[in-house]
């Protein structure tokens, strides 16, 4: 049974396997959270991350790249917004996962007594 999309193997989960590598950092994670709550601007950004508004920018093109996130110019200004909102569950699950330790799944093999 396929809950979202079969695919036989790995054929085909090169795109899926991209969104993760886009992903897998510290700052992008924080980052999108941040977007999950709507557009931000890069100062408001650097503010809320703690972290340099040229590490920032960095962090921010791997996203845009990825096609995660899009930009919308304001004046002199560039409000970042994610592209949907499949990315913010994406990560906000992740991040509630990692939080809650490992689990043991109840059908794993238990050592023999």
């Amino acid at each position: 049974m396929c809950l979202y999309v079969c695919v036989d193997g790995v054929t085909g989960l090169e795109p899926a396997a991209e969104l993760l590598r886009a992903l897998a950092a510290p700052v992008r994670l924080a980052a999108i959270r941040e977007l999950a709550e709507g557009p931000r601007y890069v100062h408001e950004l650097v503010a809320s991350l703690g972290v340099s508004q040229p590490l920032l920018s960095q962090h921010l093109r791997v996203l845009r790249g990825a096609g995660l996130v899009v930009t919308r110019r304001h004046g002199r200004e560039i409000a970042y917004l994610l592209a949907d909102q499949h990315v913010a569950h994406i990560v906000l699950d992740a991040i509630a996962h990692s939080r809650e330790g490992p689990h043991e799944h109840p059908d794993a093999a238990r050592p023999a007594p």
